[in-house]
């Protein structure tokens, strides 16, 4: 019966394109990282961030063949190089808080892309695998002669993808941010049982296409005072031109269900690594983001307060110094 709560928790972490949530301080490096708090105000003035004109509106997409796709990127900014890696649930290049852009690509050359069978990247011959992601996201730096490490950040499947780029291929990871994200085996923890009931009452919005799909979900990114206190948070929510199909929804969605005993794989990273999350994420149980700093040698853990999934939504600047905060770290 519990293995069957967490093959059906896996189902709706992957569709609803959300993961892990923490609620615990941790010692690294020294150093205790405790929660951050936020008040009543700052949560109401956080996400008036300018979603109309998004940092990349005017950066064209381009095209380059890897294996057996082509990858649509956008690269921009200027200083060390920075891959950013996109979730589950058909979520598009451009689902990047804009204020998180604009600050990573001052000191930060940004490198974006649509994974494998989502907008501007074909779907390919290959069947869909966490480590096929992985091996594209590698084969995407070789074939931008990208020849030094990089930093990256991973949310949700994309922080599945960065856990196993840092494994798979050490020589192109430089430091590691895993942003709402989990890893697979017995000893994850599935979602609230609301979070089930919310998915069996939504599920032709939550399986339909494009924005429908989002922000059919979307209520279940930010905390409910939250909302409340933000009335108009839909707004302020970046908008994908372009999405995916069922298809391939599917197809990622086989990918993170067959993606297996990567919690035992965790001691092999052996890169810098932050584990950020909000302490309201409904997703998943705050023991799957201790785990991840607990088996990752010398992680940083930081929690957010008051915050869902939707973190970087919610608390742009916050979470934006943070990770700014950590890759300046020596």
């Amino acid at each position: 019966m519990f293995s069957k709560l967490i093959n059906t928790g896996i189902l709706i972490m992957i569709i609803l394109g959300a993961f892990l949530i923490v609620n615990a301080s941790t010692t690294v490096r020294g150093q205790v990282i405790n929660k951050h708090n936020n008040d009543n105000n700052s949560s109401s003035k956080s996400v008036q961030s300018d979603y109309s004109s998004s940092v990349t509106s005017n950066i064209p997409t381009r095209k380059v063949h890897v294996g057996d796709i082509d990858i649509g990127y956008k690269i921009f900014g200027n200083g060390n190089p920075i891959l950013l890696i996109t979730g589950a649930n058909g979520v598009r290049m451009d689902v990047w808080d804009p204020l998180l852009l604009r600050e990573l690509s001052s000191d930060h050359t940004v490198l974006i892309f649509d994974n494998r069978g989502v907008g501007n990247t074909t779907t390919g011959v290959k069947t869909f695998s966490i480590k096929q992601f992985a091996n594209d996201t590698s084969g995407l730096l070789d074939a931008l002669n990208i020849k030094k490490p990089v930093d990256v950040l991973g949310w949700s499947m994309g922080s599945f993808i960065a856990q196993e780029l840092a494994i798979l291929h050490p020589d192109k990871v430089n430091k590691l941010i895993l942003y709402g994200s989990s890893c697979s085996g017995k000893q994850s923890v599935p979602p609230n049982p609301k979070v089930l009931t919310f998915f069996a009452k939504n599920i032709t919005k939550i399986t339909s296409n494009g924005n429908a799909r989002f922000l059919a979900s979307a209520s279940l990114l930010f905390p409910k005072t939250w909302i409340e206190q933000n009335p108009s948070y839909l707004q302020y929510l970046p908008v994908s031109k372009e999405s995916a199909s069922i298809q391939t929804i599917l197809r990622q969605l086989r990918a993170i269900f067959t993606w297996s005993n990567s919690c035992n794989q965790l001691s092999h990273i052996t890169q810098p690594t932050l584990v950020i999350d909000g302490t309201n994420d409904v997703i998943t149980p705050t023991a799957n983001s201790l785990l991840l700093a607990e088996k990752i040698p010398g992680a940083w853990l930081v929690q957010i307060n008051g915050a869902g999934h939707g973190l970087m939504y919610q608390y742009p600047q916050k979470f934006s110094t943070i990770v700014e905060t950590f890759l300046k770290d020596d």
